[in-house]
């Protein structure tokens, strides 16, 4: 089976994630999409990050009645900061049938080989990505192993939502509502 590993903090995971995620499984040989909830992206400030299992319950309650997406908290485990390399070799490991791809939006691609062991990741397993609005790659990138995948150019970031949040904005059609109610309920992004 083809699974495509959609890394990220989901700091809250957002209509955005949601419809690309969805997009991979309906228009790729992908059979599934994992939401690998990550605790440190080693080049994010963990700063306004909330804790790992509460990003996780919300990835799964956003995703609970589409059986094509799950939730990973494979990287809860293993050492931090998360690098994915280290996080493709466990998962061949557990999954030796498995085929893992990574799925990406334009603007990560135009900062891949800043990845640790990024040719390895491209060899070895592979990309899907995503075009983004506003990025613009310096030169056109091509390996037999990335495959560039038409998709809505959407611009809704986590920080805007946040942003929101502090501002008593709505974040209504942003984020699914069930992720809204757990926010609000448990107050999260708050903080000034």
């Amino acid at each position: 089976m083809k699974i495509g590993l959609f890394f990220g903090s989901f700091n809250p995971i957002h209509m955005g994630h949601l419809i690309i995620a969805n997009l991979m499984v309906g228009s790729t040989d992908l059979k599934k999409v994992w939401f690998v909830v990550s605790p440190q992206n080693p080049f994010k400030s963990s700063k306004g990050l909330l804790h790992e299992f509460d990003r996780y319950d919300m990835v799964r309650a956003a995703i609970h009645d589409n059986y094509s997406l799950e939730v990973s908290d494979v990287e809860f485990n293993l050492p931090k900061p998360s690098y994915t390399i280290h996080t493709l070799v466990h998962l061949r490991e557990r999954h030796p049938d498995t085929e893992f791809k990574v799925i990406m939006g334009e603007d990560n691609l135009a900062s891949f080989t800043k990845w640790k062991n990024h040719e390895r990741i491209l060899d070895d397993y592979g990309l899907y990505v995503y075009r983004r609005p506003h990025v613009q790659l310096s030169e056109p990138v091509t390996h037999p192993n990335i495959t560039f995948v038409e998709a809505p150019l959407l611009d809704i970031s986590a920080t805007f939502i946040r942003n929101c949040i502090r501002n008593n904005q709505s974040i209504r059609y942003l984020v699914p509502d069930v992720v809204a109610e757990i926010i609000r309920a448990k107050g999260f992004y708050q903080e000034h």
